[in-house]
This record gives structure tokens, C-alpha cells and sequence, in this order.
């Protein structure tokens, strides 16, 4: 990329902000200087209600976009308004977790925002706030939706890798994230494809693009960002994929990286 950004893609968790839910004042001044002068995609696993108030923390102009749902779902800010939804049936997926992990905990997202769940996920893991209902495993996908995941916390990462081996997942795409926890996309689909939309409704194109972020969700996005940005904490996998690599979010890495151009 030769000049500053067009155009700058962040993700949250792992990101933007610790574990804790906590975001630093340094990180908070960066990206608002950096919205107030090209706009900010949020790009995120999360589903729209918990994404929302993060936009709201940063403050982010009225008029742009988030993806949310790992790109399954482009939204406008701040009204909500669905300018892009991807779907799939996860009937088989669910079939294959309880064969293959039986106590493994299922969500799917409802069309408001909040989640169907097997069982509660332990505190957070949703997002701050999320709602939930408890359904039994019939009840969870009576309709094609924009994501499954599957979570289990007797479990490690690394089981989760195994684990998604052994579903033998066709027909979607998938991401295995930090801790024993499995997101199933739309065959295809991951946050680049979001992306796409947004930047078409802004009419940019990806040669100006900043992208960063942390999990092996965000790869994608980062091949497709002229420049991608691996945050310090991120696996391996993800620092190959990006251009770069900046500090860990405790050490405001997103900060390190947005205060050069804006």
C-alpha cells in the first residue's frame, strides 16, 4: 500500500479488546482518530448485538458497516439494517458433534441477535450481555442460519483441531478459535466476504485496506487487506498469513500500528 489507508478492518476480541472485556485508552484514541478520517469496518465473529455497543464504545460514525457472524452477516451502522446475510443447514454438523462429542455445548444465532444454546456457554463466551434460550438439540436449527458452534471447556485447543478432523466437514467452512471452540460458516464464507460488501457500499476497493486482527478466523481477511496485521498474541498460523505483526492487545498493538498513519 503506497499512502495512507482508504479503509480499515478491525477485529474485536483478541483485538481491540482483552479478555476481560477491557479496551485501552490508547486504543480508543487511535481508532477514533482513524474514523474520523477514513471509515472502520468492525469484522467479527459476534453476532450484531454484542458488536453494536462496541462500535458505540469507539464511537464510529453513523453510515458505515460491521460484519459480524465471521461474514455470514453485513450490517449498517447504527441501525442494523441487513444488507448481506449468507445461511446454511446445519443439520448434519449437529449430527456429527453428538457422535463425535457428545457433551459438547451447541449455539446458533436467531435472527435478533441473541442465541438458541444446548446448554449455557460459560460466562462471556457469547459476548457481554448476549441473551440466550436453552432448546434441546431438535429445537436448535429449525431454519438455515448464519453460524453453529460448538464448544466444550473440558476441552483444549488443540482437541478442537482434532475434533474438526474427525467431523470431516463438508459443504461449510469452519474456524477453530483460542480456547475448545469450533465455528461453522457457510460453505465459503469468512470475514473477507463481508468485507466485499461493505467496501463495494463504500465504493473502495481492498488496495487501500488496513485489516487486523488475531484468530485463525481472521486469515482471510488479512490475505485480502493490502496490508494485514497480525496482533503479537495471534497462533502461528495467522502471523504467516499476515504482512505483519504488531504488539499483543495488552500492549496495544492496534494503537502501534493505526498511530503511523493516522
Amino acid at each position: 500500500m503506497t499512502g495512507q489507508p482508504t479503509v480499515v478492518a478491525l477485529d474485536i476480541d483478541g483485538t481491540l479488546i482483552d479478555h476481560d472485556d477491557a479496551m485501552s485508552p490508547a486504543v480508543l484514541d487511535a481508532v477514533r482518530r482513524a474514523a474520523a478520517q477514513v471509515p472502520v469496518v468492525l469484522a467479527t465473529g459476534r453476532a450484531w448485538s454484542t458488536t453494536k455497543p462496541i462500535a458505540e464504545r469507539l464511537g464510529l460514525p453513523a453510515g458505515g458497516f460491521v460484519v459480524c457472524s465471521n461474514g455470514a452477516r453485513t450490517l449498517r451502522y447504527p441501525d442494523g439494517a441487513v444488507v448481506d446475510e449468507r445461511t446454511f443447514d446445519p443439520s448434519t454438523v449437529i449430527a456429527s458433534v453428538r457422535r463425535y462429542a457428545p457433551n459438547a455445548r451447541m449455539a446458533v444465532e436467531d435472527s435478533d441477535g441473541s442465541y438458541l444454546v444446548t446448554e449455557p456457554f460459560p460466562d462471556g463466551d457469547l459476548g457481554v450481555g448476549a441473551r440466550f434460550r436453552v432448546v434441546g438439540d431438535d429445537e436448535l436449527a429449525p431454519q438455515p442460519v448464519t453460524r453453529l458452534i460448538i464448544r466444550d471447556p473440558e476441552q483444549s485447543e488443540s482437541d478442537f483441531v482434532q475434533l474438526a478432523e474427525r467431523l470431516g466437514l463438508h459443504g461449510v467452512s469452519y474456524f477453530v478459535g483460542w480456547t475448545a471452540w469450533l465455528d461453522i460458516a457457510p460453505e465459503g464464507v469468512d470475514k473477507s466476504t463481508g468485507l466485499k460488501v461493505a467496501l463495494a457500499q463504500l465504493d473502495l476497493d481492498p488496495s487501500g485496506l488496513l485489516a487486523i486482527g488475531d484468530g485463525r478466523n481472521d486469515i482471510e481477511m488479512l490475505t485480502y487487506a493490502a496490508v494485514g496485521v497480525a496482533m503479537g498474541s495471534a497462533p502461528e498460523e495467522v502471523k504467516l498469513a499476515a504482512d505483519e505483526v504488531t504488539k499483543s492487545v495488552q500492549d496495544d498493538g492496534v494503537a502501534a500500528v493505526l498511530n503511523r498513519w493516522f
